[in-house]
């Protein structure tokens, strides 16, 4: 099957290099204020957008009469095109929001991008884009070398199994990184390696997560907690910046120092759970996990700091690919159902249950289990009676009346978990 993921590597340019990288990192953000001055204007006038191609156009225009544009040669012509497209596309995902047709967070009006305060990123989408060895090779810039091998990537190149759609390059830390967009022809095999085996994932602030299998064994991935373990150094260093005079250097080698210990938070994190979440997919056929509801959590001010440290969205991304990847499924549980307040052995459901009990105790038949495994086990049985699957007709926003399930398709059988759908 073709799949699009992206390959992205660290590079190591020399002063000249870099310098080029700057300048068009510099272009693309001219080249977005531009266009959205030019928007503003019609819509003053006019009352509508400019379309990205109508943006290119008027660009193709103004930069031969202009002379004080007579600069835009020294970069590549993709920069100015990019920088068109991604406008265009933040200006009808404003609309959509506005008009309540787009999911996710609300977006605002695009905002101009000034320097030194925007993130530095560029795009190509034509011209010459390869790898080999431990070098990279974009458009107008030649060829720059790689903090690691590009072998990977390389090989499904030269054998036809990859082709680049487009190279993104961006500075996190002071330090350039080229992300390849590539559509690669991956061997997904239709049955996993090990079929019919199935884990429950509980998610949570004490551990990364806690799994229980089908076989009973307990599996927990404690998670670095990597703001947690940097925040005294993360505190210190932004003292330092606040006393440093704005604009002096003094100041902006303070920066960097803040910024390259956020990007190591952010490393740490990632790698903590690229390795868990490659594990479960690889090792198990089904995997369950709940629908948890981040963004009313992150409300929660006593909560936030570690909820964001863990990762529950990322870890949830991931895993929605990489089982897929490996021949397996991703079921995911109703948002509703109480996997932690029912008991694991008898089914009872416990009134409520804080957040502060680690431990629930069963009243009618006297389990003593720890919350999170408890939670692990109602999750990992509910692949038996079928939850609602990856890419699968998801539950209502609001739980149903009483006695009704919130999701949109039919009660499951007798015996199935209460809440949840018959298998497909």
């Amino acid at each position: 099957m073709k799949v699009t993921q992206a390959y992205r590597f660290a590079l190591e340019p020399t002063p000249s290099q870099e310098r080029a990288l700057a300048s068009h990192a510099g272009a693309a953000r001219f080249a977005w204020n531009w266009g959205l001055a030019k928007c503003q204007e019609r819509y003053a006038a006019e009352g509508k957008w400019l379309s990205g191609v109508d943006l290119h156009k008027v660009w193709n225009a103004e930069k031969k009469a202009e002379p004080g544009l007579a600069w835009w040669v020294e970069n590549s012509k993709c920069v100015y095109q990019e920088a068109f497209r991604d406008l265009d596309r933040a200006l009808r995902d404003f609309v959509s929001c506005r008009k309540g047709a787009r999911k996710g967070r609300r977006l605002g009006f695009p905002r101009f991008k000034k320097r030194g305060k925007a993130r530095d990123s560029f795009r190509f989408s034509t011209g010459v884009m390869r790898c080999a060895g431990a070098t990279v090779t974009l458009p107008r810039l030649g060829t720059i070398r790689t903090h690691e091998s590009t072998r990977k990537l390389a090989r499904r190149l030269v054998a036809g199994t990859a082709r680049i759609l487009s190279a993104t390059v961006s500075r996190v830390a002071q330090r350039w990184f080229v992300s390849f967009t590539v559509e690669v022809q991956r061997e997904v095999s239709e049955q996993h390696a090990r079929p019919g085996s199935a884990v429950g994932v509980d998610l949570g602030v004490k551990a990364l997560l806690t799994g229980v299998d089908d076989g009973g064994r307990l599996i927990e991935v404690a998670g670095p907690k990597a703001l947690r373990a940097g925040l005294r150094k993360l505190r210190r260093l932004g003292r330092t910046l606040s006393r440093k005079v704005k604009g002096s250097n003094n100041r902006r080698k303070a920066a960097d120092r803040l910024a390259r210990h956020h990007a190591r938070v952010a490393n740490v994190r990632a790698d903590a759970l690229h390795k868990a979440t490659t594990a479960l997919a690889a090792q198990y056929a089904t995997v369950v996990v709940e629908d948890l509801n981040v963004n009313g959590m992150l409300a929660n001010r006593r909560l936030a700091r570690a909820v964001a440290d863990q990762g529950f969205g990322t870890a949830r991304r991931l895993l929605a690919y990489k089982t897929g990847w490996n021949g397996g499924t991703l079921m995911v549980a109703d948002r509703w159902y109480p996997s932690s307040k029912t008991c694991s052995a008898c089914g009872w459901r416990k009134p409520s249950l804080t957040l502060a009990e680690r431990t629930f105790a069963c009243e009618p038949c006297g389990l003593v289990i720890d919350r999170d495994v408890n939670a692990a086990v109602n999750l990992r049985d509910l692949a038996a009676s079928g939850a609602e699957r990856r890419n699968a007709c998801g539950p209502q926003a609001r739980p149903g009346p009483t006695g009704r399930s919130g999701m949109k398709q039919e009660p499951g059988p007798a015996g199935t978990a209460a809440g949840q759908p018959a298998a497909a």
